[in-house]
This record gives structure tokens, C-alpha cells and sequence, in this order.
């Protein structure tokens, strides 16, 4: 079992805590500030899924004119976290 603390950038979330099973599945996300609705409902969404299934749904969406989303920082925290 392995945990992450991912500082997040360019989003209105601060940080995403990660813990992800020997298989990499998710077992618990918590993205911290951003909008409650939003980040309760995609933490709620992952967990138990696969971190590679996560990245290849999150991996590049963007919010508004921004060039990344709490949802594309996810992806990047899974990829630190499963990488290493």
C-alpha cells in the first residue's frame, strides 16, 4: 500500500492525498479545497478503480480557459504515485 500527498497547481484545489493498493486500485482520494461538490463526487468516483483506468479518463481535461482541471491533476498524482 502506498500513499501520496500531491501539491496541485493552477487549480482551485490545494493538494490531492492518494492511497492506492499494492495492485495500484484506488482505495481513498481526498482532493482538498476546490469546489466541494465536484471534488467529494470524483473522489467518490475512483475509488476502487484502477489508477491506469483513472489516468486514461482524467488525463488532459481542462477547466474553462485553464490549461489543467482538479481532474487532470488527479491524473498527474496517480502517474507520480504509480510511478514512483
Amino acid at each position: 500500500m502506498k500513499t501520496i500527498e500531491y501539491p496541485t497547481t493552477g487549480t482551485c484545489s490545494k493538494q490531492i492525498n492518494l492511497t492506492l493498493d499494492d495492485d495500484n486500485r484506488i482505495i481513498n482520494a481526498e482532493i482538498v479545497g476546490g469546489c466541494p461538490g465536484n471534488t467529494f463526487g470524483l473522489a467518490r468516483m475512483i475509488e476502487g478503480r484502477p489508477a491506469s483506468e483513472v489516468i486514461a479518463l482524467l488525463d488532459g481535461v481542462t477547466c474553462g480557459a485553464k490549461p489543467t482541471s482538479c481532474p487532470d491533476q488527479l491524473a498527474k498524482a496517480l502517474k507520480k504515485a504509480i510511478v514512483g
